[in-house]
């Protein structure tokens, strides 16, 4: 199953966002919409028991004026994730001890907002009941993060601050996936100041390069 394209999206040509015949979409009905999914879930709803009917009702509109907006609960969602996702963090590109450090705690920034915490662990206990969700948030958003991660990790290698003799994607795995741990499966679990940098510094105690080595 393929996701439906997700309406009023920027038209590449035109540079203007596309919006179906009619009457003028409005962006407080947009808003409420996703607000709705946003406290609903919250407030302890599934993703397999949201539908569009009672986030109609919650957001306060009729059930046409999702439908119009959204053709299915998959593409709604796929907007409702992207709502509370934000820009990578810019990387100053001078230490890779330090690069790491801000993509690890970006991770656990978000965490520390309740709305994308309960969120996203929502949708990892349920991504196998809706995979094409996840395969589509994972292409748009989870990719992009992975990479920038690899690149910093590419850099320290090229640049003789990691060892050559490590996969990429297991050491990128290494580096976020202690905070991801926290976040995702130990809702329970504390994340204080300067846990990143504890996280980056134990991995690198292990992969950091040998200065003089033959």
């Amino acid at each position: 199953m393929t996701l439906p394209v997700t309406p009023a999206r920027e038209d590449s040509e035109a540079g203007r966002p596309r919006c179906p015949r009619g009457r003028p979409r409005s962006a407080e009905a947009d808003s409420a919409i996703v607000e709705a999914v946003l406290r609903l879930i919250e407030e302890g709803a599934t993703i397999g028991g949201l539908s569009m009917e009672g986030i109609a009702r919650a957001a306060g509109v009729g059930k046409a004026t999702v439908y119009r907006r959204w053709p299915g609960k998959d593409a709604l969602m796929l907007d409702v994730l992207r709502s509370v996702d934000e820009e990578a963090p810019e990387l100053a590109g001078v230490s890779v001890r330090d690069d790491l450090v801000t993509c690890v705690e970006f991770i656990r920034r978000r965490a520390l907002v309740k709305r994308s915490s309960a969120l996203m662990r929502n949708v990892l206990a349920q991504f196998q009941n809706v995979p094409e969700l996840w395969a589509a948030y994972h292409d748009t958003v989870i990719v992009t993060r992975r990479r920038q991660v690899a690149e910093v990790l590419a850099r320290g290698i090229r640049e003789g601050e990691l060892r050559d003799d490590v996969d990429l994607e297991l050491l990128s795995d290494l580096f976020v996936g202690p905070m991801l741990s926290r976040v995702m499966l130990r809702p329970e679990a504390s994340l204080p100041d300067g846990l990143s940098e504890q996280i980056v510094d134990s991995v690198l105690g292990g992969v950091r390069a040998v200065r003089g080595a033959p």
